[in-house]
């Protein structure tokens, strides 16, 4: 058993992550500063569930705030840290970009600082599958470079990772980046495709379909999500000593610092998805055919085949029973 600080404990991963670690026994400090980003009345039911669990103690903070951050450290004395804030979205980024740099970037480096100075054990912070970016080879690998994203999400998410490398090269902080595929299920984000699509289909409204139903997406059910998150957490990254700076492995190196893709390694049409959701609901819905957005991709598929190999895991819930037990909760917790 150890004590944990979770960031972003009131959003979708964390508050999943948070309940996973009271019932093993874990001690967590769920972080979070409630913003309104989305509906903060969902993050604030999420925090309720926690608050009512032994073990669990919540701080209302900002990752920005380095003062508060410093004391965190400095009174807790974590011994893991699992960072699951951000400030996340592609299209939001487009049009809110100082927020990104702020939670992401500077936010990220005072939880750094934080694991460097007080002793922390192992740092797992979220990345994205986002970061692949301009890469067209499937399965997206963790051995691929990914030097051209197409947000300044993705580029916050990348920065994470390089950020990371540095402080388990300087200072031998171990740490792992998970990079995320299209999470989905109970408690999820109102921002995201299964969640719009599902609020507009009961509502009788049509739904958003970009580039006119031709992508794909590797839907990841959140159980899946957090044992990768928890497993990855439980094995601290090694050093590879067989790392070679000639040939440089982007998902190792002779510090201890380990890249895996968590994703259903499935990837799922979006049309196939819709009538997936259309069968769960029991409805059809109306579909307005848009062209592609601004900084979004076509097609994600990740190959998890290193996370698998460590820590003996691969997501494996179908997108069937996944969008069946979201639906199950959606109508549950609203009503409908």
């Amino acid at each position: 058993m150890a004590k944990i600080l979770v960031t972003g404990a009131a959003g979708f991963i964390g508050f999943h992550t948070s309940e996973r670690l009271l019932a093993r026994g874990d001690t967590v400090v769920g972080l979070d500063n409630v913003n309104d980003y989305y509906d903060p009345t969902l993050k604030e039911a999420r925090l309720a569930r926690l608050r009512g669990q032994p073990g669990f103690t919540f701080v209302k903070m900002d990752l920005g705030d380095r003062a508060g951050i410093e004391r965190l450290f400095a009174t807790e004395r974590f011994d893991k840290v699992i960072n699951l804030a951000a400030q996340a979205g592609v299209r939001y980024s487009l049009t809110n970009p100082h927020t990104y740099i702020d939670s992401n970037l500077v936010g990220f480096l005072h939880i750094l600082e934080g694991c460097r100075h007080h002793g922390v054990q192992h740092l797992t912070y979220a990345s994205s599958s986002s970061v692949y970016g301009a890469n067209t080879a499937m399965p997206f690998s963790v051995h691929q470079n990914v030097d051209h994203p197409l947000s300044l999400y993705a580029a916050t998410k990348k920065a994470n990772e390089l950020m990371a490398h540095t402080y388990s090269h300087l200072y031998g902080l171990p740490t792992t980046g998970l990079r995320f595929f299209t999470v989905y299920g109970p408690w999820g984000r109102p921002d995201m495709a299964l969640f719009l699509f599902t609020k507009a289909i009961l509502e009788g409204r049509p739904i958003d379909v970009f580039n006119h139903g031709q992508m794909r997406r590797d839907f990841t059910y959140i159980d899946d999500i957090v044992e990768g998150v928890i497993r990855t957490s439980d094995h601290t990254a090694p050093p590879n000593a067989a790392w070679d700076s000639d040939c440089p492995d982007p998902a190792t190196s002779k510090a201890p610092y380990r890249i895996y893709n968590i994703g259903n390694n499935n990837p799922v049409a979006l049309m196939h998805l819709i009538g997936t959701l259309e069968q769960a609901l029991g409805r059809t819905a109306v579909k307005n055919m848009l062209p592609m957005q601004l900084g979004d991709v076509p097609a994600t598929y990740a190959d998890v085949q290193a996370l698998e190999q460590d820590v003996g895991f691969a997501p494996k819930t179908s997108i069937e029973t996944g969008v069946a037990r979201f639906v199950e909760w959606y109508r549950a917790y609203y009503g409908a």
